[in-house]
């Protein structure tokens, strides 16, 4: 292998890892890592922490309604186990119109929110729900 093919190689090979990581065509996520490893802890402060999450998840954090969100629990996400939270709302759009109701996972690693998932059908089958009214008060 030239100098110049071995440099190309080096050049490629973090992109092409970075890729492998995400998950939902997002962000790199703790849930790949060794970070995650071990029995995962509950998440005390998980309304907060869904908050944060949601403000950069959103495109628009305000004018949410109809949130509600379900307590965390043990469910398995790509073969290991996580807490994680149901929500269902519907957000605005930037018409101020709304767009239908959305259900989403929030999935936990080491006690903090790490990731959304969008297709949480399966992973929240028979969740209950109760209000999130903190969802519905978000700002920018």
């Amino acid at each position: 292998m030239g100098r110049l093919a071995k440099r190309a190689a080096i050049l490629v090979l973090p992109l092409v890892l970075a890729a492998c990581f995400g998950s939902e065509g997002d962000r790199a996520s703790l849930m790949e890592g060794t970070q995650a490893g071990g029995p995962q802890p509950f998440p005390e402060n998980f309304r907060s922490d869904t908050l944060a999450l949601m403000r950069s998840y959103l495109n628009n954090p305000v004018g949410v309604r109809d949130a509600s969100m379900a307590d965390p629990v043990l469910r398995e996400v790509g073969g290991r186990q996580f807490y994680l939270s149901c929500l269902r709302f519907a957000p605005r759009e930037t018409d101020g119109s709304y767009k239908a109701m959305r259900e989403r996972a929030v999935v936990f690693v080491n006690g903090r929110a790490d990731r959304v998932i969008d297709r949480a059908n399966e992973l929240c089958a028979g969740a209950v729900y109760a209000p999130f009214p903190e969802l519905e008060k978000m700002t920018r």
